[in-house]
């Protein structure tokens, strides 16, 4: 077999009594949580003083849908833990909070006092610049143990698609106007008059957004019960936390009173003040807690609540929840204390993340048509995020992750997740494998970084799951949310919780901790590559770790520091077993280890069975595929070996696609779309002739038209293989509509014009007329913003930056005269702000230049070319010499790649094709 390299990528109160409810001194000890604490805080947030912690709420609102604005009341009972002088509340700046009428006085305990406490003496209230803070200062100290009850009055505006308080609308025809438009003769669009708007106000509070309705301690840690009481008109209802207790009357209006909430933190917190009715449901009077209908024991109610014309799209939504809920507290092996459970399909709701409040679940309506992994997704946070909480939110991403997982687990569970389309958990994982493996992962955006360091704890879950075993995995969660009812939690508690139980049923060493095992794994935004190199005369292997870069050069920190536990699960032929999932070996955080006593050389193994698989089992196979042609052919365009690669790939790929377009039907999978699709997009870059000429018929129908300045008929698919593959005349034409570009259309459609007139050519002489026109004649219809959007462009594909390296060479006096010596002149001789910053925005093209044309080269033939052009002109380069010190650098690094990969790749495409007899007839180039 030779020698096999796999990528092994894995995831792999001494006041007791006094405390609030569920609350221990533990947990107002600050304590550092290995779960992103240190490397992914989840949100930048004002911290409250630990010297108060609330006990309860009395919140009293009052939302006016008409003038969408809200006023309210809020009666905090506080217990003083330090001795202070002040009150710290989080108040957003929006809130309005009357400091006039503010009162804070002792609570009392006894029931037999004569006269009521005085009110606290206030020195003074203030509002802390940008931050959303309240501060109550005192003449007098609290007294430690002494319970306060802060009494405050507040109003603010109700804003669209705003975090916190926010109002929607949507319109729908009454039952009286469906019925006559169905016998009326009255024509087309006479029944929009009978449409009629209907208004909604909701809470969307996570992650911290309550402090934008009422002053209160917005923090996950502070989990306590909450006495409402919402005001509503005659015709609509309010949908809250709990159960209706009371309605009282108010003039024109009502008054709804509440159930006490259990604990619970304030972005568990929610109400929807609306007219949406109630979905029919069979099964609602049912309260049966066995296993037939998977209610959950104790559970009373399950409503779906949805617009009338929306009732039977969302038919199946409480039975789905009721089998989810089953098997949720079949797992937890703990019961739900939910009494009713609403579930909203809110019209207009435009949240990313559906609003999981404590008892009350609001969905978009389109996310409560899938299948049921959002809806589990969503119930699984009432046991982990609404009833047992993360202390903070770095915290929160082990919360998530446990939740992805389950849900996952869960949904597959049903009915096989066809809502996946087979892709979990691939598809996160080549996605974390692609964006770890950067020089600079996540280097701008922090929320993409989030969203990936949460998905790889997933998958740690998941890595756990198999090598702990199912069993001890489930037991494992199990003893972590027993006893932890209305509680916080650390990400370590849970990774504690496993590994007690792992140790139990010997699943691990007593010397190790699941805790070091997930430690190595979600403290770095990095993976490992792990190989495997078999002596087959010796019946062993040699497994080494190291850092996993797709990029060069390889300067990361200390990168030969960093190691993972790494579990090395085998399968192997003499003994296929693929139902055992336990590791044959850890990596400790070791740089080699040595498997042995393995199969004779004729048998094979499979090392890390559930991540790569040894030969095509579906269509899920592909998609690395395509990601490793984009990545490769990257790497290797300016080489000669480039031309055999496309070669490759086309042999590669056109058996599949014209198997999926003689498949092509209605009926098809959704995964048959997008692979044909893909495949597609990979030939038509590669020259395949059907797909050039389909795009020149349609690219005809543009160049043809009388008026083709007022709008481009041609879909975006196919303007890319023109300009690539297609004639002179066809990319001057896109060319002539970028610079007749009427004022009145919309700006996106010339940029993409222009980003493929620049980015697909393989021909220079396009290229160099673009250049030429832009840089060199100054046509005014290019702004310097278009020919920096072009300089990025056509550092793209070796065609592109060798064109403008050869550009830059052969007119170098000529452009640096215009982009540096002249405004340089020009600054100097001017105090005009404007000119200025004119010169600034010349040099930054001048430095954009400079990178794209030297900085992409990965052969020692480019190498030679931009040191031969930095040492002709050394000196003169200006902002961007340190730009070009730069490229020699990388090209440097990159180079040794190419030297001892490229003849190795090289060898193979030969064999490859020699063997497969590669055709060429469909394809040009």
């Amino acid at each position: 077999m030779g020698r096999c390299t796999l990528l092994l990528l894995l995831y792999c109160t001494a006041l007791v009594g006094l405390l609030p409810c569920g609350y221990t001194w533990r947990e107002y000890r600050i304590r550092r949580s290995i779960d992103l604490s240190a490397t992914n805080p989840l949100i930048s947030d004002v911290r409250l003083p630990a010297d108060l912690v609330p006990v309860s709420y009395s919140l009293y609102l009052h939302p006016d849908l008409q003038r969408a604005t809200f006023t309210g009341t809020v009666n905090i009972t506080i217990l003083c833990t330090k001795r202070t002088n002040q009150i710290t509340l989080h108040a957003h700046h929006d809130l309005r909070v009357d400091e006039v009428n503010l009162t804070v006085v002792p609570v009392v305990e006894s029931a037999g006092t004569a006269t009521p406490p005085s009110p606290l003496r206030i020195r003074r209230v203030d509002r802390v610049p940008k931050k959303p803070l309240l501060v109550i200062y005192f003449h007098d100290d609290l007294t430690v143990g002494t319970s306060y009850e802060a009494r405050l009055h507040f109003d603010g505006n109700i804003w669209e698609n705003t975090e916190g308080l926010f109002e929607g609308k949507y319109k729908q025809r009454s039952s009286d106007a469906v019925d006559s438009a169905d016998t009326a003769d009255d024509g087309p669009g006479s029944s929009e008059v009978r449409d009629h708007e209907h208004k909604y106000v909701g809470t969307y509070f996570r992650p911290h957004n309550a402090r934008r309705v009422f002053p209160c301690f917005d923090e996950p840690a502070y989990k306590v019960p909450f006495q409402v009481a919402i005001v509503r008109p005659r015709t609509h209802h309010v949908l809250f936390n709990t159960a209706l207790q009371r309605t009282e009357e108010l003039g024109a209006l009502v008054i709804d009173v509440f159930e006490r909430t259990p604990p619970m933190s304030t972005f568990a917190f929610g109400f929807l003040l609306s007219d949406l009715t109630q979905v029919p449901d069979e099964q609602e009077q049912e309260t049966a807690s066995t296993a037939n209908n998977g209610t959950v024991a104790g559970l009373k109610q399950v409503r779906v609540w949805a617009r009338p014309d929306f009732h039977a799209n969302v038919a199946l939504v409480s039975e789905r929840v009721r089998l989810i809920l089953g098997k949720l507290q079949a797992y937890w092996g703990v019961a739900l204390p939910l009494t009713k459970l609403d579930i909203v399909a809110l019209p207009g709701f435009s949240y990313v993340k559906p609003a999981d409040n404590w008892g009350l679940i609001v969905f978009k309506e389109s996310e409560l048509q899938q299948g049921y992994y959002n809806l589990a997704q969503e119930l699984i946070y009432q046991w982990l995020g609404s009833w047992i909480t993360p202390h903070w939110w770095s915290d929160a991403h082990v919360n998530k992750a446990i939740a992805g997982f389950l849900s996952a687990d869960t949904a597959i569970q049903i009915d096989g997740a066809p809502e996946f389309e087979g892709k979990w958990p691939m598809t996160v994982l080549y996605s974390i494998y692609y964006e770890f493996s950067k020089r600079y992962p996540h280097s701008r955006i922090t929320a993409m970084k989030q969203e990936t360091t949460c998905s790889k704890t997933e998958l740690v879950l998941r890595m756990l799951n198999f090598t702990l075993g199912g069993d001890t995995f489930r037991q494992g969660l199990q003893k972590f949310i027993q006893h932890r009812e209305y509680r916080t939690f650390y990400g370590e508690d849970v990774w504690e919780a496993l590994t007690k139980q792992a140790h139990l049923d010997g699943r691990l060493c007593e010397s190790v901790t699941v805790n070091e095992v997930v430690d190595s794994w979600i403290t770095k935004d990095r993976i490992p590559m792990v190989r495997v190199v078999r002596a087959y005369d010796k019946g062993k292997a040699t497994v080494t770790q190291r850092l996993y870069l797709r990029e060069r050069p390889h300067d990361v920190p200390e990168q030969d520091k960093m190691l993972w536990w790494i579990p090395l699960v085998v399968v192997r032929q003499d003994a296929l077993d693929f139902t055992n999932t336990s590791a044959t070996k850890w990596m400790k955080q070791v740089r080699e280890v040595e498997l042995d006593e393995l199969p004779a050389a004729d048998q094979f193994i499979i090392v890390n069975p559930e991540e790569i698989g040894p030969f095509p089992r579906n269509h899920l196979v592909w998609y690395p595929v395509f990601t490793l042609i984009d990545h490769i052919g990257r790497h290797i365009d300016m080489s000669a070996v480039h031309k055999k690669f496309e070669t490759y790939v086309r042999t590669l790929l056109t058996p599949l696609y014209e198997e999926l377009i003689g498949g092509q039907s209605e009926q098809e999978e959704p995964w048959q779309a997008n692979l044909r699709s893909l495949a597609k997009s990979f030939l038509c870059r590669a020259g395949y002739k059907p797909c050039i000429e389909e795009a020149q018929r349609a690219f005809r129908k543009w160049m043809e038209s009388a008026e083709p300045e007022m709008g481009n008929p041609v879909a975006n698919q196919y303007i890319c293989p023109v300009f690539k593959w297609g004639t002179r005349e066809e990319w001057e034409f896109g060319l002539q509509r970028v610079i007749n570009f009427p004022e009145g259309r919309v700006k996106s459609e010339r940029t993409y014009l222009l980003k493929t007139l620049a980015g697909c050519p393989s021909q220079p002489s396009k290229i160099e007329r673009l250049l030429t026109i832009t840089v060199l004649e100054g046509n005014g219809n290019f702004t310097d913003n278009d020919i920096s959007l072009i300089f990025k462009m056509l550092s793209g594909g070796s065609t592109g930056y060798t064109t403008l390296f050869n550009f830059l060479k052969d007119h170098w006096d000529t452009i640096k005269l215009r982009y540096v010596y002249a405004l340089r002149y020009l600054a100097h001789q001017t105090d005009s702000f404007w000119d200025c910053c004119r010169f600034k925005d010349r040099e930054s093209l001048w430095d954009n230049m400079i990178n794209s044309a030297t900085g992409l080269f990965t052969t020692q033939e480019g190498y030679d070319l931009v040191s031969r052009l930095y040492v002709q002109h050394q000196g003169e380069f200006g902002t961007a010499e340190h730009i070009i010190e730069k490229s020699l650098k990388n090209i440097k690094e990159e180079t040794k790649w190419s030297d001892e990969n490229l003849p190795v790749i090289e060898q193979w495409l030969d064999t490859f094709l020699a063997t497969n007899g590669a055709a060429s007839q469909k394809f040009y180039g």
